[in-house]
Protein backbone atom coordinates (compact mmCIF):
# COMPACT_ATOMS: atom_id res chain seq x y z
CA UNK A 1 0.00 0.00 0.00
CA UNK A 2 2.78 2.40 0.86
CA UNK A 3 4.56 1.51 -2.38
CA UNK A 4 1.44 2.21 -4.42
CA UNK A 5 0.98 5.60 -2.77
CA UNK A 6 4.63 6.42 -3.44
CA UNK A 7 4.26 5.54 -7.13
CA UNK A 8 1.08 7.59 -7.44
CA UNK A 9 2.73 10.52 -5.70
CA UNK A 10 5.68 10.41 -8.10
CA UNK A 11 3.36 10.20 -11.09
CA UNK A 12 1.47 13.21 -9.80
CA UNK A 13 4.77 15.07 -9.38
CA UNK A 14 5.71 14.20 -12.95
CA UNK A 15 2.40 15.46 -14.26
CA UNK A 16 2.69 18.69 -12.29
CA UNK A 17 6.22 19.26 -13.56
CA UNK A 18 5.11 18.57 -17.15
CA UNK A 19 2.22 21.02 -16.75
CA UNK A 20 4.56 23.64 -15.29
CA UNK A 21 6.96 23.17 -18.21
CA UNK A 22 4.14 23.54 -20.73
CA UNK A 23 2.98 26.74 -19.01
CA UNK A 24 6.48 28.19 -19.12
CA UNK A 25 6.79 27.37 -22.83
CA UNK A 26 3.38 28.90 -23.57
CA UNK A 27 4.27 32.07 -21.65
CA UNK A 28 7.52 32.42 -23.63
CA UNK A 29 5.74 31.80 -26.94
CA UNK A 30 2.95 34.22 -26.03
CA UNK A 31 5.49 36.91 -25.17
CA UNK A 32 7.26 36.35 -28.48
CA UNK A 33 4.00 36.44 -30.43
CA UNK A 34 2.94 39.68 -28.73
CA UNK A 35 6.29 41.35 -29.42
CA UNK A 36 6.37 40.21 -33.04
CA UNK A 37 2.74 41.22 -33.49
CA UNK A 38 3.46 44.68 -32.15
CA UNK A 39 6.46 45.07 -34.48
CA UNK A 40 4.44 43.84 -37.44
CA UNK A 41 1.56 46.17 -36.60
CA UNK A 42 3.84 49.19 -36.52
CA UNK A 43 6.43 48.47 -39.18
CA UNK A 44 5.18 45.91 -41.69
CA UNK A 45 3.57 48.52 -43.93
CA UNK A 46 6.87 50.44 -44.05
CA UNK A 47 8.91 47.60 -45.51
CA UNK A 48 9.22 48.00 -49.26
CA UNK A 49 11.90 48.17 -51.94
CA UNK A 50 12.57 51.84 -51.26
CA UNK A 51 13.09 51.18 -47.55
CA UNK A 52 15.54 48.35 -48.24
CA UNK A 53 17.57 50.19 -50.88
CA UNK A 54 17.73 53.71 -49.44
CA UNK A 55 20.30 55.26 -47.14
CA UNK A 56 19.37 56.88 -43.80
CA UNK A 57 17.87 60.33 -44.04
CA UNK A 58 16.70 63.13 -41.79
CA UNK A 59 13.29 62.75 -43.41
CA UNK A 60 11.58 59.63 -42.07
CA UNK A 61 9.66 58.98 -45.29
CA UNK A 62 12.89 58.81 -47.34
CA UNK A 63 15.00 56.96 -44.76
CA UNK A 64 16.14 53.40 -45.44
CA UNK A 65 18.40 50.68 -44.06
CA UNK A 66 20.67 49.86 -47.01
CA UNK A 67 23.94 50.73 -45.28
CA UNK A 68 22.73 49.11 -42.04
CA UNK A 69 21.84 45.65 -43.36
CA UNK A 70 24.88 45.55 -45.64
CA UNK A 71 27.04 46.52 -42.66
CA UNK A 72 25.45 43.78 -40.54
CA UNK A 73 26.28 41.16 -43.17
CA UNK A 74 29.88 42.37 -43.48
CA UNK A 75 30.36 42.41 -39.71
CA UNK A 76 28.95 38.88 -39.42
CA UNK A 77 31.23 37.68 -42.23
CA UNK A 78 34.32 38.90 -40.37
CA UNK A 79 32.99 37.54 -37.08
CA UNK A 80 32.27 34.04 -38.37
CA UNK A 81 35.50 33.74 -40.37
CA UNK A 82 37.50 34.75 -37.29
CA UNK A 83 35.66 33.11 -34.39
CA UNK A 84 34.59 29.73 -35.79
CA UNK A 85 38.00 28.35 -36.85
CA UNK A 86 39.70 29.70 -33.72
CA UNK A 87 36.95 28.49 -31.42
CA UNK A 88 36.78 25.00 -32.91
CA UNK A 89 40.58 24.64 -32.89
CA UNK A 90 40.81 25.82 -29.28
CA UNK A 91 38.01 23.49 -28.21
CA UNK A 92 39.62 20.50 -29.92
CA UNK A 93 42.99 21.27 -28.34
CA UNK A 94 41.60 21.69 -24.82
CA UNK A 95 39.49 18.54 -25.03
CA UNK A 96 41.79 16.17 -26.94
CA UNK A 97 45.38 17.42 -26.71
CA UNK A 98 45.88 19.60 -23.63
CA UNK A 99 47.30 17.88 -20.53
CA UNK A 100 44.98 17.74 -17.53
CA UNK A 101 46.74 19.97 -15.00
CA UNK A 102 46.07 23.10 -12.99
CA UNK A 103 46.89 25.45 -15.86
CA UNK A 104 44.40 23.73 -18.15
CA UNK A 105 41.76 23.80 -15.43
CA UNK A 106 42.39 27.50 -14.88
CA UNK A 107 42.00 28.18 -18.62
CA UNK A 108 38.79 26.15 -18.81
CA UNK A 109 37.23 27.98 -15.86
CA UNK A 110 38.07 31.37 -17.37
CA UNK A 111 36.66 30.40 -20.77
CA UNK A 112 33.39 29.37 -19.12
CA UNK A 113 33.32 32.67 -17.21
CA UNK A 114 34.02 34.69 -20.35
CA UNK A 115 30.93 33.21 -21.98
CA UNK A 116 28.81 35.10 -19.42
CA UNK A 117 30.67 38.43 -19.37
CA UNK A 118 28.50 41.43 -20.38
CA UNK A 119 29.06 42.55 -23.95
CA UNK A 120 30.00 46.09 -22.94
CA UNK A 121 33.18 44.68 -21.37
CA UNK A 122 34.22 43.33 -24.76
CA UNK A 123 33.52 46.73 -26.25
CA UNK A 124 35.84 48.41 -23.74
CA UNK A 125 38.52 45.79 -24.41
CA UNK A 126 38.21 46.32 -28.16
CA UNK A 127 38.35 50.09 -27.72
CA UNK A 128 41.68 49.84 -25.93
CA UNK A 129 43.21 47.06 -28.05
CA UNK A 130 41.86 47.36 -31.59
CA UNK A 131 41.23 51.11 -31.74
CA UNK A 132 43.93 52.70 -29.57
CA UNK A 133 46.73 50.12 -29.68
CA UNK A 134 46.38 48.59 -33.15
CA UNK A 135 44.98 51.69 -34.86
CA UNK A 136 42.11 49.99 -36.68
CA UNK A 137 39.88 53.05 -36.22
CA UNK A 138 36.10 52.60 -36.51
CA UNK A 139 36.38 49.97 -39.22
CA UNK A 140 34.46 46.87 -40.20
CA UNK A 141 37.49 44.81 -39.22
CA UNK A 142 37.49 46.21 -35.69
CA UNK A 143 33.76 45.60 -35.31
CA UNK A 144 33.98 42.04 -36.61
CA UNK A 145 36.91 41.20 -34.34
CA UNK A 146 35.05 42.66 -31.37
CA UNK A 147 32.06 40.40 -31.93
CA UNK A 148 34.41 37.50 -32.66
CA UNK A 149 35.92 37.91 -29.18
CA UNK A 150 32.38 38.04 -27.81
CA UNK A 151 31.25 34.71 -29.27
CA UNK A 152 34.60 32.90 -29.12
CA UNK A 153 34.00 31.42 -25.61
CA UNK A 154 30.59 30.16 -26.71
CA UNK A 155 32.07 28.37 -29.72
CA UNK A 156 34.84 26.85 -27.58
CA UNK A 157 32.40 25.56 -24.96
CA UNK A 158 30.04 24.18 -27.62
CA UNK A 159 32.93 22.40 -29.35
CA UNK A 160 34.13 20.77 -26.14
CA UNK A 161 30.65 19.65 -25.13
CA UNK A 162 30.05 18.17 -28.58
CA UNK A 163 33.31 16.22 -28.45
CA UNK A 164 32.41 14.87 -25.00
CA UNK A 165 29.18 13.35 -26.32
CA UNK A 166 31.07 11.05 -28.70
CA UNK A 167 31.41 7.54 -27.20
CA UNK A 168 34.93 6.60 -26.17
CA UNK A 169 34.75 3.32 -28.11
CA UNK A 170 34.97 5.31 -31.35
CA UNK A 171 38.32 6.71 -30.26
CA UNK A 172 39.50 3.32 -29.03
CA UNK A 173 38.50 1.59 -32.26
CA UNK A 174 40.36 4.16 -34.36
CA UNK A 175 43.49 3.88 -32.23
CA UNK A 176 43.24 0.07 -32.38
CA UNK A 177 43.61 0.04 -36.17
CA UNK A 178 46.65 2.33 -36.02
CA UNK A 179 45.15 5.80 -36.55
CA UNK A 180 47.11 8.78 -35.29
CA UNK A 181 45.68 11.37 -32.93
CA UNK A 182 45.01 13.82 -35.73
CA UNK A 183 43.36 11.13 -37.87
CA UNK A 184 41.04 10.27 -35.01
CA UNK A 185 40.12 13.93 -34.59
CA UNK A 186 39.74 14.83 -38.26
CA UNK A 187 38.15 11.60 -39.55
CA UNK A 188 35.93 10.63 -36.62
CA UNK A 189 35.50 13.19 -33.84
CA UNK A 190 34.93 16.37 -35.86
CA UNK A 191 32.49 14.80 -38.37
CA UNK A 192 30.39 13.23 -35.61
CA UNK A 193 30.42 16.38 -33.48
CA UNK A 194 29.74 18.76 -36.38
CA UNK A 195 26.03 18.97 -35.55
CA UNK A 196 26.63 20.07 -31.96
CA UNK A 197 29.33 22.52 -33.01
CA UNK A 198 27.01 23.99 -35.63
CA UNK A 199 24.32 24.43 -32.98
CA UNK A 200 26.74 26.41 -30.81
CA UNK A 201 27.78 28.53 -33.78
CA UNK A 202 24.12 29.27 -34.59
CA UNK A 203 23.44 30.43 -31.04
CA UNK A 204 26.62 32.51 -30.99
CA UNK A 205 26.00 34.25 -34.33
CA UNK A 206 22.39 34.98 -33.34
CA UNK A 207 23.67 36.79 -30.27
CA UNK A 208 26.34 38.67 -32.22
CA UNK A 209 23.88 39.84 -34.90
CA UNK A 210 21.78 41.69 -32.34
CA UNK A 211 24.59 43.19 -30.26
CA UNK A 212 24.76 46.97 -29.99
CA UNK A 213 26.76 47.94 -26.89
CA UNK A 214 30.24 46.75 -27.98
CA UNK A 215 29.87 48.34 -31.43
CA UNK A 216 28.74 51.67 -29.97
CA UNK A 217 31.71 51.53 -27.59
CA UNK A 218 34.23 51.26 -30.43
CA UNK A 219 32.56 54.15 -32.25
CA UNK A 220 30.27 52.64 -34.87
CA UNK A 221 28.40 55.35 -36.74
CA UNK A 222 24.65 55.87 -36.65
CA UNK A 223 24.41 57.68 -39.99
CA UNK A 224 26.19 56.37 -43.09
CA UNK A 225 25.08 57.38 -46.58
CA UNK A 226 27.51 55.24 -48.59
CA UNK A 227 28.47 51.64 -49.16
CA UNK A 228 32.01 50.27 -48.93
CA UNK A 229 33.66 48.95 -52.09
CA UNK A 230 32.67 45.37 -52.90
CA UNK A 231 35.10 42.58 -51.98
CA UNK A 232 34.97 41.20 -55.55
CA UNK A 233 35.60 43.48 -58.53
CA UNK A 234 35.37 43.04 -62.29
CA UNK A 235 38.83 44.54 -62.85
CA UNK A 236 42.29 43.53 -61.60
CA UNK A 237 43.18 42.70 -58.86
CA UNK A 238 39.56 41.38 -58.74
CA UNK A 239 39.65 41.10 -54.92
CA UNK A 240 39.53 44.13 -52.62
CA UNK A 241 40.00 44.32 -48.86
CA UNK A 242 39.25 48.03 -48.61
CA UNK A 243 35.82 47.28 -47.16
CA UNK A 244 37.51 45.95 -44.04
CA UNK A 245 38.93 49.41 -43.29
CA UNK A 246 35.82 51.48 -43.98
CA UNK A 247 33.42 52.81 -41.36
CA UNK A 248 30.21 50.91 -40.77
CA UNK A 249 26.83 50.79 -39.11
CA UNK A 250 24.54 47.86 -38.32
CA UNK A 251 20.82 47.33 -37.95
CA UNK A 252 20.67 47.43 -34.12
CA UNK A 253 22.51 50.76 -34.07
CA UNK A 254 20.25 52.18 -36.78
CA UNK A 255 17.23 51.07 -34.76
CA UNK A 256 18.68 52.68 -31.61
CA UNK A 257 19.15 55.94 -33.50
CA UNK A 258 15.56 55.99 -34.73
CA UNK A 259 14.03 54.96 -31.42
CA UNK A 260 15.83 57.82 -29.65
CA UNK A 261 14.07 60.39 -31.87
CA UNK A 262 10.74 61.83 -30.75
CA UNK A 263 8.98 61.77 -34.16
CA UNK A 264 6.52 58.86 -34.44
CA UNK A 265 7.53 58.27 -38.08
CA UNK A 266 11.01 57.21 -36.95
CA UNK A 267 9.42 54.81 -34.44
CA UNK A 268 7.72 53.13 -37.39
CA UNK A 269 11.06 52.94 -39.20
CA UNK A 270 12.63 51.34 -36.13
CA UNK A 271 9.87 48.72 -35.98
CA UNK A 272 10.37 47.94 -39.67
CA UNK A 273 14.12 47.62 -39.16
CA UNK A 274 13.43 45.29 -36.25
CA UNK A 275 11.37 43.03 -38.50
CA UNK A 276 14.19 42.98 -41.05
CA UNK A 277 16.69 42.12 -38.31
CA UNK A 278 14.51 39.23 -37.12
CA UNK A 279 14.15 38.01 -40.70
CA UNK A 280 17.93 38.16 -41.20
CA UNK A 281 18.51 36.23 -37.98
CA UNK A 282 16.00 33.56 -38.94
CA UNK A 283 17.47 33.31 -42.45
CA UNK A 284 21.04 32.88 -41.22
CA UNK A 285 19.89 30.38 -38.60
CA UNK A 286 17.87 28.51 -41.21
CA UNK A 287 20.87 28.27 -43.52
CA UNK A 288 23.04 27.02 -40.66
CA UNK A 289 20.41 24.47 -39.60
CA UNK A 290 20.18 23.22 -43.19
CA UNK A 291 23.96 22.80 -43.33
CA UNK A 292 23.88 20.96 -40.02
CA UNK A 293 21.16 18.64 -41.34
CA UNK A 294 23.20 17.92 -44.47
CA UNK A 295 26.27 17.11 -42.41
CA UNK A 296 24.34 14.75 -40.14
CA UNK A 297 22.68 13.05 -43.09
CA UNK A 298 26.03 12.51 -44.77
CA UNK A 299 27.45 10.96 -41.59
CA UNK A 300 24.51 8.54 -41.30
CA UNK A 301 25.11 7.28 -44.79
Amino acid sequence: MDLRKLVERRKLTDRLFAALGICCVLIALLTLVVLMGDLARQGLSRIDWQFMTSFPSRAAARAGILSAWVGSLMIMLVTVITAVPLGVAAGVYLEEYAPKNRLTTFIEINISNLAGVPSIVYGLMALGLFIYQLGMNRSTLAGGLTLACLILPIVIVATRESLRTIPSNIREAAFAIGASKWQVVSHHLLPYSAGGIATGVIIATSRALGETAPLITIGALTFIAFLPPPPVMSEPPFVSFQWLHDEFTVLPIQMFNWVSRPQPEFQVNAAAAGLVLVAMTLSLNGAAIWLRYRMRKRIKW
